[in-house]
């Protein structure tokens, strides 16, 4: 419930965001970067420079209020992101789509596996299996929210966006699933159990087949009765309602909100003649939603986890980043990919956030897990706060260099970033 305390947390998180949002551009730098400098300013890691009774302008309190937005807007980003898998397109690229994305995803996660089982042999403090396992399942995550908000804040067109945006899209469920299966063996090596083939394999395609099919069926059912409704507003709402609905299935079923979300567009895209004008629609809409979610995540990071990591978190970044981009530079040799897609699509495949975060909540949760959960979680959110500062410079950098962004920014006229 939105208590008295959420209402100035809200106002701070609007203004902020707006304010940085101006500076990024003055310095250059991607709106989505700006916003989470905005959350760490006015978050608990830096409330010390705002005077007065508040615990920061952002309280902990109100900053698990708040987490309602955050939920909805990577609905929002799942459902964006699963505009771009039309049919026609996929079978232009489709084989490739699929090919990159796996040598990516599985190459971060080898990656990481490697060098952190390696050492949890050593005897080295704070290396152990089941942490070398959880991470290397996270590692394969990519925030598709950053991504998006950069190539939509300078409108990139060209092979590299082409590939970028259906690769992170499928990546998250790559990471599902190495998650899903990974984090299981971790937990029955925690426990000191034995394995089990329904534990590892058949739950999690299970959540993922379920996600999947009542996402297309709720874009089945919205696709039908959008035929009763003609104005925009309607539309809209109708849509708005919708996606609010899947997410909402998921948390109640405790499915993937993303992959719901993503199969309801998808399904739309292909079997709807009104997707581009609904995909428009919630265009327009979406904005200060994403927004918020970058600012909500910008205070959630918390700068006091950086001197917990040590060689642990080092080591997860280098090598998570060379998976990335080794694994796409190979993905795309192999299928003959463009010679952009090849240079520069790993570059933008770094930033990581949402899905992870949300990734490594599960493991500090989790019963019995509490000698391994705090440090993958301190980790993963030090880790989150390198690449969400930086990566999403530089996937702009890459589609620059790759000669995808025609125009600098501050010359175009986007209603959405003015």
């Amino acid at each position: 419930m939105i208590s008295f305390s959420t209402l100035p947390a809200l106002f701070f998180a609007m203004a902020f965001g707006m304010l940085f949002n101006r500076l990024a551009k003055c310095a250059g730098l991607p709106n989505v970067t700006g916003y989470l400098v905005a959350g760490l300013f006015i978050g608990p890691s830096l409330w010390t420079l705002i005077p007065g009774d508040f615990e920061g302008f952002l309280p902990e309190n109100a900053l698990s209020s708040l987490s309602l937005i955050s939920t909805v807007a990577l609905g929002f980003i799942a459902f964006s992101i699963g505009g771009s898998f039309k049919w026609s397109h996929i079978r232009h690229i489709g084989g490739k789509v699929i090919a990159i994305t796996l040598f990516q995803g599985l190459a971060a996660v080898l990656f990481v596996d490697v060098i952190l089982v390696a050492l949890s042999f050593s005897g080295m403090e704070g290396f152990t299996l089941p942490t070398a396992l959880t991470l290397g399942a996270i590692a394969a995550a990519t925030a598709p929210a950053a991504t998006l908000m950069v190539v939509r804040q300078y409108k990139a067109k060209g092979p590299v966006t082409e590939m970028l945006l259906p690769v992170v899209a499928l990546d998250d469920a790559v990471a599902l699933i190495a998650f899903a299966i990974s984090f299981a063996v971790a937990k029955t090596l925690a426990a000191g159990e034995g394995l089990s083939f329904v534990t590892m394999f058949l739950e999690p395609l299970g959540e993922i087949f379920f996600s999947l099919f009542l996402g297309a069926a709720s874009g089945f059912v919205l696709s039908f009765v959008l035929r009763f409704f003609h104005s925009r507003q309607n539309k809209l709402m109708l849509t708005l309602t919708f996606v609010v609905g899947g997410v909402a299935l998921a948390e109640l079923l405790g499915l993937s909100a993303l992959l719901l979300c993503m199969a309801q567009s998808a399904f739309l895209a292909n079997f709807s003649g009104e997707s581009d004008k609904l995909f428009s629609l919630t265009d327009e809409w979406t904005p200060p939603l994403y927004m918020l979610f970058f600012v909500i995540s910008g205070a959630q990071l918390r700068l006091d986890v950086v001197p917990k990591i040590g060689l642990l978190g080092v080591l997860y970044i280098l090598f998570r980043s060379g998976g990335k981009y080794l694994g796409a530079r190979w993905g795309s040799a192999a299928v003959h990919a463009d010679s952009n897609v090849k240079k520069y699509l790993g570059i933008t495949l770094l930033p990581q956030a949402g899905v992870a975060i949300g990734l490594a909540t599960v493991v500090a949760a989790a019963p019995g897990f509490d000698a391994y959960g705090s440090r993958i979680q301190a980790v993963i959110l030090c880790a989150t706060l390198f690449y969400e500062l930086v990566g999403p410079l530089l996937t702009q950098i890459a589609l620059e260099k790759a000669g995808e962004i025609q125009k600098a920014p501050e010359k175009q006229k986007k209603p959405e970033t003015a």
